[in-house]
């Protein structure tokens, strides 16, 4: 199946695009902005197609490859949502202990790109578990449209809480060394800069295009981080200057990097905004970051 690629649209439509993933338009919005660019056979209802999730592109670690173990394990978060349900991978026989690595997803709950995310992570010799924010409203239903709606229905603040559960869970884990990192897309890059603001332990932090803490939250920070951008999602990038400066101010080891002529979930294989080179290239770099603040 060819992979459509954000090249063959125009970027304004990507833009409309980003903003009904994001909930800021309805889909009737989308279509009727995208209307001014179907021509010929193509509708508007088309072009939405063509820009959603295709999660048969998605899956670049088969969910029964034999060198992981895979399991569905539900944490207790008594200051949450009472428990959340969570994707838990991890290699085969593992010589010793792993330090983990808490996958944190979009504003869409544990769809299959998240969970092949957290396979990836076992392929690197790290102890992954993907936490479900959705868990209290039935879990991720299988559709995008209706994780959306479901995702605007928790409670921010609950939901954090589970996420900080499903930290704490993953750290005391019998498998794990006592380190974790959390690595975040969209809404999860978002909460992995929170957790690093709220947990002191936190071993390290890897952010795809989330948004910033203020300054007084940045100066809590303890965890490195690193931080990757999109030069055309101004939306976030904008925000990354003041969150520089505030890291700088209170010495906070970080890397940040901003991938030039990438989109707003360029690391997300499932949609035509996946830029292949931005995403092998933070890939590697969070690859060697975890190493680096894990393993040591």
């Amino acid at each position: 199946m060819e992979r459509k690629k954000a090249t063959d649209f125009p970027q304004e439509l990507l833009n409309i695009f980003d903003r009904y993933v994001h909930g800021e338009i309805s889909r009737r919005a989308f279509l009727d902005a995208a209307k001014k660019y179907a021509v010929g056979s193509l509708t508007a209802m088309a072009i939405w197609e063509s820009l959603r999730p295709n999660y048969a592109l998605a899956e670049q670690v088969a969910k029964d490859d034999k060198r992981l173990q895979s399991s569905y394990e539900t944490v207790p978060s008594p200051e949450g949502n009472g428990r959340i349900r969570g994707y838990f991978v991890r290699p085969v026989n593992p010589s010793q202990k792993l330090p983990g690595v808490l996958v944190i997803h979009e504003n869409r709950g544990l769809n299959p790109y998240i969970e092949d995310v957290a396979r990836r992570f076992g392929l690197e010799n790290f102890i992954g578990f993907a936490p479900d924010g959705l868990t209290s409203v039935g879990g991720y239903p299988g559709d995008e449209e209706k994780a959306a709606a479901l995702f605007k229905t928790v409670d921010e603040k609950k939901m954090f809480e589970d996420f900080v559960a499903s930290a704490q869970w993953l750290k005391t884990r019998p498998e794990c060394t006592g380190k974790i990192g959390a690595v975040g897309f969209c809404f999860g890059g978002t909460t992995v800069n929170n957790l690093a603001v709220r947990l002191p332990d936190l071993g390290a932090g890897v952010a795809f295009y989330g948004r910033q803490p203020g300054p007084e939250d940045a100066a809590k920070i303890k965890a490195p981080l690193l931080l990757h951008y999109a030069s055309l999602d101004a939306r976030i990038t904008d925000g990354w200057p003041a969150y520089e400066e505030a890291l700088k101010a209170n010495h906070v080891t970080y890397a940040a990097y901003v991938y030039q002529g990438a989109n707003h979930g360029f690391h997300n294989d499932t949609t035509p905004r996946y830029d292949d080179a931005a995403a092998k290239l933070a890939w590697q770099r969070t690859i060697d970051f975890l190493n680096k603040y894990l393993r040591s």
